[in-house]
């Protein structure tokens, strides 16, 4: 007899993990299925820290009220378990003359009745010593955005999870999904399994799977991203001392027209974390190297020693994950057509985490009824193409 569930869940790194805990919390059977034993470092939510923010650029109408929710998730998640999962640094977000980017953050803020302040270049290098900017660079500093500590936030969802009674399978990788008119048969390394619904959130392995799914391939770009850690001189990049300071250096983003980075202050004393958001080569999941080389390091001292130059310091460790892209750069969050408990989620990447906590609540409303509170024509699977 094949082990049967009300629901499963195929990857367990972030927005699976998150909605098999609100399954699971909600009384229904559920098991999830993860390649690896998360959090891991094998796919897009390892690195210690994410930024959350509310002012949103491009279609801010539609992900602006998810990222209200997700940090009242977030808030309630960090009460229920004790551990500070957020910290309120602020978040600056500069840009170049003529950058889109900035001017969407203040557009959004304004609709949304979002606090922000709009610095000039000279603003900017007076508030934050750290930073060194033209005058004719534009800051807009969000007070209540912040740090997520990722790893820590997965690992309270799966506590969560297991402690409500879900089944979690690691090192379990799923070989074949079969769709039924009323359940899903799944094919794991470690035998078969039977559910009434099914949630596909794999991440980087999503486009194989999904094509079997779907019967042609989505357009889902597994890249190669860097991250590093660099030391700085003094105390100017140091974040708040505790989770409700804000004041002290930000999360940041620079739109640079032609680059654009991000970026975390000190926590920990692992140094200022920074990446480039817009780089990166298209990989294959599954293959073994994630070394970080000179190159890498090169990228990242770029903005370093043109804006930041106090931080560029020693290099204390680099790390290698994979973003997985669409090519909008928006996520997939939809229904199998004609296969309403199938829910899939993908291309989450390079944006994706802030919004993991209120995913969680979105995929189980989507699994068990087809609807959500929230609108997602955004992020319908069918908006590509799928005959180029």
């Amino acid at each position: 007899m094949q082990p049967h569930f009300d629901c499963i869940v195929v990857g367990a790194g972030s927005m699976g993990m998150a909605a098999g805990y609100y399954l699971a919390r909600d009384g229904h059977q559920v098991a999830l299925f993860d390649s690896f034993d998360p959090p891991h470092t094998q796919g897009s939510h390892h690195g210690e820290t994410r930024i959350i923010r509310h002012a949103y650029t491009t279609e801010g109408d539609t992900y602006v009220p998810l990222a209200k929710r997700a940090q009242q998730l977030w808030n309630e998640l960090a009460e229920l378990t004790g551990k500070p999962l957020f910290l309120n640094t602020g978040s600056i977000c500069i840009g170049a003359p003529g950058s889109g980017f900035v001017a969407e953050v203040e557009r959004s803020a304004r609709a949304h009745q979002i606090p922000l302040e709009v610095l000039t270049g000279a603003e900017v290098r007076a508030r934050f010593e750290g930073i060194n900017v033209p005058d004719d660079y534009i800051g807009c500093y969000e007070p209540e955005a912040g740090v997520l500590r990722c790893e820590d936030c997965i690992s309270s969802y799966r506590e969560l999870a297991l402690a409500a009674g879900a089944e979690l399978h690691t090192h379990t990788r799923v070989t074949a999904i079969e769709v039924q008119p009323e359940g899903v048969t799944v094919q794991t390394s470690k035998g078969v399994f039977t559910a009434r619904r099914l949630i596909v959130s794999a991440g980087a392995w999503s486009e194989q799977l999904l094509q079997s799914l779907y019967g042609h391939s989505l357009p889902l770009r597994p890249t190669r991203k860097t991250v590093g850690w660099f030391q700085p001189a003094g105390t100017a990049y140091n974040a708040p001392q505790h989770a409700t300071d804000a004041g002290e250096f930000p999360v940041f983003i620079f739109d640079l027209l032609q680059r654009q980075y991000y970026g975390f202050p000190v926590l920990d004393g692992l140094g200022l974390k920074i990446g480039r958001h817009d780089s990166g080569e298209r990989i294959n999941p599954d293959d073994d190297d994630r070394s970080f080389i000179a190159e890498d390091e090169e990228e990242l001292r770029w903005l370093l020693q043109r804006h930041m130059p106090g931080a560029n310091g020693d290099l204390t460790q680099g790390k290698v994950c994979i973003y997985t892209f669409t090519p909008d750069e928006h996520f997939i969050i939809d229904t199998l057509p004609d296969h309403p408990h199938v829910v899939v989620a993908a291309g989450f990447s390079g944006h994706g985490f802030k919004f993991v906590s209120v995913m969680g609540e979105v995929l189980r409303d989507l699994v068990l009824t087809g609807q959500s509170e929230f609108d997602l024509s955004l992020f319908r699977a069918d908006r590509f193409d799928t005959n180029d």
